[in-house]
């Protein structure tokens, strides 16, 4: 049954931290002493797609799941009254770890998870043990879903309604789960209709909006390369030793073939005098 605890599971706390009148919610499990993971979420979800990782893993480890302000079960101000940004986002999730005494921890990142999670290691890189990175950071993992999107970085006004239908639309929403995959009837459809009545909560399409338009410049930093984003993106996505960077064949957010261009690319990459903290990276669809 739903929320009972199996033998051998430890049970998962749902609590909020009060951040500047904002209540953020959070999972919290495990052992207070044992080794912390903190899971950061991605668009359009929640700390609930982390919960059976949670519940696997919660007898060993302390895993902590924040919901972003405007996400899931926290707080959602409306945009004419709090900044959406990634950086105003990881401000809160920083100070929720500070909160809870998380102090050292590994980072596991999944789609948003990325641009806030790295923002944490760049600002408190003393903290991270290991990064887990399943999170499209660099230009070749912008595929053809990608082109509305890159069009709305363009010009907002004129192309804005062709990116709500490509992020918010029945159609959409079904397809960031089930992909192209040929088993469709293996994926349970609670988990697109749950995602799209979060989505149709009053002012969530107008919340998802803004904080999209503050990915341009940071895709912008990244291609050229003149940053301190994109200097922070090759110190922590390009460091260490080759890892296997992994893409389901029905995703479609990677072009097939690109991560095998990209695994001979970083062959050619020189030294990084910075080899800590660990990563080990992965693309998403």
């Amino acid at each position: 049954m739903r929320g009972q605890v199996l033998a051998g599971m430890s049970p998962t706390r749902y609590r909020y931290v009060a951040i500047d009148d904002l209540n953020v919610f959070y999972r919290d499990t495990g052992p207070s002493d044992a080794p912390a993971v903190l899971l950061l979420h991605g668009f359009p979800s929640s700390s609930r797609m982390w919960q059976p990782l949670i519940d696997r893993l919660g007898d060993r480890y302390r895993m902590v799941a924040p919901d972003y302000p405007g996400f899931g079960h926290s707080d959602a101000p409306p945009p004419d009254s709090f900044s959406y940004t990634f950086d105003h986002i990881a401000d809160y999730v920083e100070r929720l770890t500070d909160e809870i005494g998380l102090t050292h921890y590994s980072l596991v990142m999944q789609d948003y998870g990325g641009p806030v999670g790295m923002r944490l290691a760049v600002r408190r890189p003393e903290r991270i043990a290991l990064i887990v990175h399943n999170a499209v950071c660099h230009e070749d993992g912008l595929g053809p879903l990608w082109e509305t999107r890159r069009a709305f970085w363009s010009d907002r006004a004129r192309h804005e309604q062709a990116l709500r239908e490509n992020f918010f639309s029945p159609t959409a929403t079904r397809v960031r789960h089930v992909g192209h995959s040929p088993d469709a009837d293996r994926y349970d459809p609670d988990l697109w209709t749950d995602e799209l009545a979060f989505l149709n909560r009053p002012g969530q399409r107008d919340i998802q909006t803004d904080l999209f338009t503050t990915t341009a410049p940071m895709w912008r930093a990244i291609r050229s390369g003149n940053s301190g984003y994109a200097r922070h993106n090759h110190r922590y996505w390009w460091c260490g030793p080759l890892r296997p960077v992994l893409r389901g064949s029905r995703s479609r957010g990677l072009p097939a073939g690109r991560a095998k261009r990209r695994s001979a690319r970083r062959r050619r990459r020189p030294f990084c005098p910075r080899r800590s903290p660990r990563s080990r990276r992965g693309s998403h669809g």
